[in-house]
């Protein structure tokens, strides 16, 4: 049996219509399912809509968070509740094209145990949203070593990869780069980023900003290394600025340096307020992990999912 999993947030123009094409898709194609709705702490109506297509589909089950937990969380909750041999993450406003889920789903029983679909396409996107997402996927590829260029959520797993992502302790378990990370035999596929036919992106930049900083200090420690830089940047000018004021007093030309001492008081200030900044910054991560709170909360599910 595959598993879909599909997180969801304020998405109630389409659940009944998600449900209904990949269903159709994965009907035709003779593939046995289940489809797994996660409501992350939607403010509309979209659970009452994942409850009602629970009731008319026999292949829909439900998950609803107690409040919003973010999309990662979303991801690891409906691979937990997942019963399939294989599980396939999907967007719910179907900018990932549902037909695909048959090619994945192929390749899989070719005997690929990870199947990523990559974007050959972003689709339209405002000039500032575009360099924003292409600054981030910049980063994160070069803070984990891993090609995030087109990488998507879009991913076919193994029920032994989702067996091996579930065992990820990590509060912040950034699945894009995880999946990755996991190995297991895995091939690509592309495909192209379908314009939303309901609803409103959820993303904005500022959202992708801080996503980008938590999925990079949560995956990688590469941020630390600023500190470091910084600090031989500073021992570099220490150097030169004193090789240059003891020449200037051996040679008996030596200046008030009124300004040079304050530019140099507010470069030093600078770089260990941003060496402070980037090491509270893992330390409030450190924090947040030793709590050891839930990923989430369940309030309530629907379909074959309640008796978990």
């Amino acid at each position: 049996m595959l598993s879909v999993v599909i997180p969801s947030f304020n998405e109630e123009a389409m659940i009944a219509k998600t449900a209904e094409v990949i269903s159709a898709i994965l009907k035709d194609a003779d593939i046995d399912n289940e489809l797994i709705f996660v409501d992350d702490g939607s403010k509309d109506t979209t659970w009452e809509k994942i409850t009602q297509t629970s009731e008319e589909r026999n292949n829909v089950k439900g998950v609803n968070f107690s409040r919003n937990f973010g999309k990662e969380a979303a991801i690891y909750a409906g691979l937990a509740h997942s019963k399939g041999d294989c599980a396939v993450v999907i967007d719910c406003d179907l900018q990932h094209p549902p037909e695909k889920i048959v090619e994945m789903y192929r390749l899989w029983e070719e005997g690929y145990e990870v199947v990523e679909a990559v974007k050959s396409d972003r689709g339209k996107e405002s000039p500032l949203h575009a360099f924003a997402a292409k600054s981030f996927y910049s980063l994160i590829s070069s803070a984990t070593k891993i090609d995030m260029s087109r990488a998507s959520d879009f991913k076919l797993l193994d029920r032994k990869a989702v067996l091996a992502f579930l065992n990820m302790r990590e509060k912040d378990a950034f699945f894009r780069a995880l999946s990755s990370w996991i190995g297991f035999k895995t091939i690509q596929i592309d495909f192209e980023v379908q314009e939303r036919t309901a609803g409103e992106s959820k993303w904005s930049t500022k959202s992708l900003i801080k996503y980008a900083i938590t999925n990079i200090t949560s995956f990688s420690a590469a941020p630390m290394q600023i500190v470091t830089i910084l600090g031989v940047l500073m021992f570099i000018v220490m150097v030169v600025f004193g090789a240059i004021a003891i020449i200037q007093k051996i040679i008996g030309v030596a200046a008030s340096g009124f300004t040079t001492v304050i530019l140099l008081q507010l470069f030093t200030g600078g770089v260990v307020m941003i060496s402070l900044g980037i090491i509270g910054f893992y330390i409030s991560k450190i924090y947040e992990e030793v709590k050891a709170r839930p990923k989430f909360i369940v309030s309530e599910t629907c379909g074959d999912n309640e008796d978990k």
